[in-house]
């Protein structure tokens, strides 16, 4: 009979499925969680319940059947680590070393193997490569215009040279939407995450030396939408590729690290900028054609990084999937846990989302439940990123400072200060992104983004005779820059890249990249043309509006997925829109109102998710475990 869970308000109706065949690989459970319809909002571990004779013959015939019989002692020991993480003391079979490589996982999180870090490091590079991209052309915006007979401002063409100027800036981001993001898929599949990432490195490397040697601005469009093809596969790839490879407890942290790079990359774009600035009729061809440095170090240093051991089972290649599990880990058994685990959870998926071609996965994003939850959320949060307007500063600072009445190298070095804020605020959310988590950190950005867009865009009101004007503003677009750096930057790339499965997680990831990129070329397209029409108040309020309702969206539609494997993140999105809306109407917003409004410390807010039984006992000693350490 259904119920009401008295704290939370929420159905706690037990909408559960059998689990299948009781007999066979997957053992017998007496109910799973329905990975479409999880109104209970439970996670459950897929290898609970499972008898331990059970349990251990299947591992046997996963083992036959995989070829890695002569690791059977070995993947024994690891499922039953994996069936029940936190009670791993218990278990008699581990030796003393095996214990301690267990423990220093919540004692020691970031002591990892350096295989693991070389691979974010590469990562870091591709997303360098992204940034710099991005910042070449904000500084050559001052001056290949009026090189190629287009000048945006001071002439009677300039509102049509307005358009021209914001399509050339606009060629990677439509390239990307429409072209580079649905390659990624397809590259994927034939060449893995390491052969797509080589290929859209080589693009990036040679469309930017193309676009420094172009004779108008037709060749330069041309290159900047090569460049863009290069920019899609990389961004729908690379985060994917850092997720699949990073332990669960560390995940968010490392994956951010694109946003971060990218921050770092759009720094040192602003840098060289700024070094060229008095080479003359050829500084505009030297900022463009200076990305070309982060991406060498990428084309040749990727393929000395392991392949993705998610993609290697994908492709039914589980001793290869071992062979880099070891190198991603610490030790072997903590290799041997986390494939048997992900090929249990990826068992149950396949009951539910089955195989398909690229044309049905892609209409699976929206049609089947659990899917199509995971690519609202990432839609949110990838169109929230061009809703805050932090790609206005990115793509037109520059711009947007001479506005101000600042000089070009006024403009160049104020734009280089937002570069040195975007990225040395990136840094926390190392920290705070798996503790307080994705969502959180939204919530308590986009507030703050909206309030210093309206305030930087009033202080355009103040004369700019006055020595005031020029550094309020700057000072208020700064104060942006770092409240955006922790939230809204990493969060986007680093929650699509985990919320999708396995079978859907390439074509997931095109389609929030694509819909991020989409609304940066219509962003890069319309702001200059915004500038004209609205003035700097007006488009800077506009964008502080969009702030808002961005808000109001992440509120409702985006779950937390903080410290969740990639494979329990299945029982997250299989939580209902309208119950997980509920809970955050109902529950969540009195809660914070009672807490924060009415300052009432007592005030307790419940839990949306709950563990299955035994599992949520060991939870509970994991957490008060890693508290007293």
């Amino acid at each position: 009979m259904a119920g009401i869970d008295d704290k939370s308000g929420i159905p706690m109706e037990t909408h559960y499925e059998q689990a299948g065949n009781e007999t066979g690989r997957r053992g017998s459970r007496m109910h799973s969680v329905s990975l479409n319809n999880n109104i209970a909002a439970r996670i459950q571990n897929p290898l609970a319940g499972i008898p331990r004779a059970t349990l251990m013959q299947n591992v046997e015939d996963f083992a036959a059947e995989v070829q890695l019989a002569e690791y059977i002692p070995l993947l024994k020991r690891g499922a039953l680590v994996a069936q029940d993480p936190p009670a791993f003391e218990s278990i008699d079979e581990l030796d003393q070393p095996e214990r301690e490589a267990l423990r220093n996982e919540v004692l020691h999180k970031w002591r990892q193997p350096r295989s693991l870090y070389l691979t974010i490091i590469l990562c870091s590079v591709g997303a360098a490569v992204q940034g710099w991209d991005q910042a070449g052309s904000n500084g050559a915006n001052l001056s290949w215009p009026t090189a190629f007979g287009v000048p945006d401002t001071g002439t009677a063409q300039a509102p049509r040279n307005g358009w021209i100027v914001g399509v050339v800036n606009a060629g990677p981001y439509i390239a990307c939407a429409f072209i580079g993001c649905w390659m990624s898929d397809p590259l994927n599949n034939y060449f893995g995450r390491r052969g797509t990432i080589f290929v859209s490195a080589i693009f990036c490397l040679l469309s930017v030396i193309g676009s420094a040697c172009t004779q108008s601005w037709p060749q330069l469009f041309v290159t900047r939408l090569l460049l863009g093809i290069g920019m899609g596969c990389k961004a729908s790839t690379v985060p994917i590729y850092a997720a699949e490879n990073c332990p669960a407890a560390i995940r968010g942290a490392l994956v951010m690290s694109w946003q971060m790079w990218t921050a770092f990359g759009i720094f040192l774009g602003f840098s060289a900028n700024l070094a060229v600035i008095n080479a003359g009729a050829i500084t505009w061809r030297l900022q463009l054609g200076s990305a070309f440095i982060p991406a060498v170090p990428l084309v040749i240093g990727i393929y000395f990084c392991p392949e993705s051991p998610r993609w290697y089972i994908k492709k039914g290649r589980y001793l290869d999937a071992f062979k880099s599990l070891r190198r991603l880990r610490n030790t072997p058994l903590q290799a041997a846990r986390d494939l048997y685990y992900i090929h249990a959870q990826l068992v149950e998926e396949a009951e539910i989302i089955g195989q398909g071609n690229y044309a049905t996965r892609f209409i699976e994003l929206f049609t089947i439940p659990r899917v199509r939850r995971a690519t609202l959320a990432a839609w949110v949060v990838m169109l929230a990123q061009q809703m805050c307007g932090i790609n206005i500063m990115a793509f037109y600072s520059s711009t947007i400072f001479v506005d101000a009445k600042a000089t070009n190298l006024q403009a160049l070095l104020a734009t280089w200060g937002f570069g040195l804020v975007n990225f040395v605020f990136a840094w926390p959310a190392i920290w705070t992104i798996d503790t307080y988590g994705r969502r959180t950190l939204l919530l308590f950005t986009f507030p703050n983004m909206a309030w210093t867009l309206l305030t930087a865009g009033f202080c355009f009101y103040i004369p700019s005779s006055s020595s005031a004007s020029l550094g309020l503003i700057a000072f208020f677009i700064f104060l942006f820059a770092a409240f955006y750096s922790p939230g809204e930057g990493p969060v986007p790339f680093t929650y699509s890249a985990e919320v999708f499965p396995l079978s859907h997680r390439e074509v997931g990831m095109s389609w929030a990249v694509a819909t991020c990129l989409f609304w940066a070329a219509v962003l890069s397209i319309t702001f200059p043309r915004i500038l004209q029409v609205f003035g700097p108040t007006g488009a800077f309020g506009f964008y502080a509006g969009l702030n808002v309702c961005a808000l109001v969206m992440i509120f409702l539609w985006v779950p937390e997925t903080k410290q969740r494997t990639l494979e329990e993140l299945d029982y997250i999105f299989a939580v209902p829109t309208r119950t997980h809306m509920r809970y955050q109407v109902f529950t969540v917003l009195p809660w914070w109102f009672k807490r924060w409004v009415l300052l009432r410390k007592g005030a307790k807010c419940p839990e949306l998710y709950q563990f299955d039984s035994a599992v949520a006992e060991d939870v509970k000693k994991g957490v008060k475990s890693e508290k007293s350490s």
